[in-house]
């Protein structure tokens, strides 16, 4: 089995920052790998997903995009609860990954999966850990370039002519949700993905679910609850270990 560490840079795109990646003394490469598209999940909810739909401004994204302006200055921090569904034909059963997580701004996250076994996901500006085997392995990853980069190709003057460079986008209204259905046009995507659904609540415009159709044939589905918005996060929830 491939290493956590390789697999999250797979997924996620930053190859280049974790072969430069140092792990922290006493840190052991991980046996037992978390939810496989967690940290894409995060880059697309927290870190881009703003930026894609704060610059569109035709029709039918008008609402979506007034909407999701709001939300922006309205909520700068919440934390709430997220269970992932996992399915693939290789599963005799979906896998189900339930956990909670905070976020603040676009450079703060917390995630911490407690079933079927615990994972703690931290991303603080640069740095990104990832926990395991009751918080005695850890993994460091220096991803703050890679980020940086690709919010720059999709920040707020870019974002819809990079957007639709990449990918094809439908938009369509569900019962209290947005749906936004994007499939990829470029051979970069169209490698690793099939599509991204991404379902925002229509009143709040926050995000409500995330669908990622791997080509490897593996569907990660995240629900996500909001429990709180602007409520002070307790000190000490973005701490991360950071590569020596």
């Amino acid at each position: 089995m491939e290493c956590l560490r390789t697999r999250l840079c797979r997924e996620t795109g930053f190859l280049r920052s974790c072969e430069k990646m140092r792990p922290r003394a006493g840190v052991n490469k991980l046996k037992h790998a978390p939810p496989k598209k967690v940290a894409q999940a995060v880059a697309a909810a927290v870190l881009l997903l703003p930026m894609y739909l704060g610059a569109q401004d035709a029709d039918p994204m008008t609402a979506v995009w007034n909407g999701v302006q709001r939300a922006q200055k309205d909520f700068t921090s919440g934390c709430g609860k997220i269970v992932e569904t996992r399915t693939s034909v290789l599963l005799a059963r979906p896998m189900v990954f339930r956990g909670k997580f905070c976020a603040a701004g676009l450079d703060r996250f917390a995630l911490e999966y407690t079933e079927p076994e615990p994972v703690r996901i931290l991303f603080n500006k640069n740095y990104l850990n990832v926990t395991t085997d009751g918080g005695r392995k850890t993994e460091v990853m220096d991803v703050g370039g890679n980020v940086r980069r690709t919010q720059a190709y999709f920040s707020r003057d870019n974002s819809l002519g990079n957007l639709k460079k990449n990918f094809e986008i439908a938009v369509s209204r569900e019962p209290g949700v947005y749906v936004l259905k994007m499939t990829p046009r470029t051979e970069s995507f169209r490698r690793k993905i099939v599509q991204i659904v991404v379902k925002l609540d229509a009143a709040k415009f926050l995000l409500r679910s995330l669908e990622v159709d791997g080509k490897s044939g593996v569907t990660s589905v995240f629900r996500i609850e909001m429990t709180s918005m602007n409520s002070k996060i307790p000190d000490g929830t973005f701490d991360v270990y950071r590569p020596k």
